[in-house]
């Protein structure tokens, strides 16, 4: 699946001179829908929040999920609209029956540049591999972003968090604006 996913992405940027552009709403639809239907915003997010996940209820659950998944989109947006002939490596796959999580490791190849290690951690939910982290570089998304989430929630709780999320949303969604415009 992350094989698919990734080398239909790839042929997509290859065949779209807007999204070459920098044409960021093209990259964002790109990346809702080819990419963030096999991720798990929710596991995704708890991890992030960590302990403090327990603290929020439903609503506010459903809310960090979605400026969470925002966020995110955003950051993949930025990393495909900055594609340019990378060629994507998928190292050897282990998996035992009945494993229900598992671990695909790749190297994206960059000319001129050293290889970036890109893995993702999978978890089989209702017949379906679903992505609850992705490790760049040996950095893991999620715990990269507990510690400031952990900072936010006590400097003015979960629905600061939430508030500082969109607030972040917002602001990316300016900058991305300019950059669509050129």
């Amino acid at each position: 699946m992350v094989k698919r996913v990734s080398e239909e992405v790839l042929e997509t940027i290859r065949k779209d001179k807007e999204i070459q552009g920098g044409n960021t709403q093209k990259v964002i639809a790109l990346a809702n829908s080819k990419v963030l239907p096999y991720f798990d915003f929710s596991r995704m997010t708890a991890l992030a929040v960590g302990k403090d996940w327990r603290r929020a209820d439903a609503d506010q659950k459903k809310r960090l999920a979605d400026e969470f998944r925002n966020l995110l989109v955003r950051t993949y947006a930025n990393a495909l609209s900055s594609y340019s002939n990378q060629k994507i490596v998928f190292k050897p796959f282990r998996m035992n029956p009945g494993d229900s999580e598992v671990l695909v490791r790749t190297e994206v190849i960059q000319p001129g540049a050293k290889p970036v290690q890109i893995d993702y951690n999978l978890e089989l939910q209702d017949g379906a591999w679903k992505v609850f982290d992705v490790v760049v570089a040996g950095i893991s998304l999620v715990t990269n972003y507990r510690e400031q989430f952990a900072q936010e929630v006590r400097a003015g709780g979960i629905d600061g968090l939430i508030a500082s999320i969109a607030a972040k949303n917002k602001s990316l969604d300016a900058g991305q604006g300019k950059s669509s415009a050129k």
